[in-house]
């Protein structure tokens, strides 16, 4: 399958909400309690989804699209949003999200939008970068681990309603960047 990377627009806001909601549903299903996976509703995210997309830079969402414009996977970026994950001596980002369309898991397109986000932190000047992963989530921990994250020891609690979910905090140095930001219209062409 062909997937082609491009920056997020206005227009992708009820497409990232669906498979926002059907990822988490899939990946995170006995590391999450059932009763708050079956009442995510993609619609309740959506005016979420209209604001991220309109964020300026450093901020980012990257999505692989196929050739009839489909979405299969799409990822997050911003300046880390916690005093407590900034690295002592590099700017920091985080890596938000990540999730593909369950239809689309393993062709590619996540590991295409994951490198397409961090080239744009790098290239917004940041050197370093973290995100937060359930804890029990293993199949996810294992793609970051396979993409140069490490666990570097973070954590702390997360609670919905009466539920209490442990994250883990992963980090990794970013390459230094040979452009300041990538060119307008930045699109990736890629084969998955």
């Amino acid at each position: 399958m062909t997937w082609t990377v491009r920056r997020a627009d206005s227009g992708d806001a009820s497409e990232l909400a669906r498979i926002n909601q059907e990822s988490w549903r899939k990946a995170a299903r006995g590391a999450v309690p059932d009763v708050l996976l079956d009442r995510m509703l993609p619609e309740s995210h959506l005016n979420g989804w209209r604001r991220w997309v309109c964020l300026p830079d450093p901020d980012g969402i990257f999505v692989a699209e196929d050739n009839e414009g489909r979405i299969g996977s799409y990822c997050v970026v911003a300046e880390a949003r916690d005093d407590d994950d900034m690295h002592d001596d590099l700017r920091t980002g985080e890596l938000v999200a990540v999730h593909a369309d369950p239809e689309h898991q393993g062709t590619g397109a996540g590991r295409l939008v994951h490198d397409a986000a961090l080239d744009h932190l790098a290239a917004q000047g940041f050197r370093y970068a973290v995100l937060w992963v359930l804890q029990d989530d293993w199949d996810t921990r294992s793609f970051y681990a396979h993409h140069g994250w490490r666990h570097d020891g973070g954590s702390k609690a997360h609670v919905v309603g009466e539920h209490r979910l442990t994250l883990v905090r992963y980090g990794r140095f970013l390459p230094r960047s040979r452009s300041k930001r990538p060119p307008s219209g930045f699109r990736r062409p890629a084969f998955g």
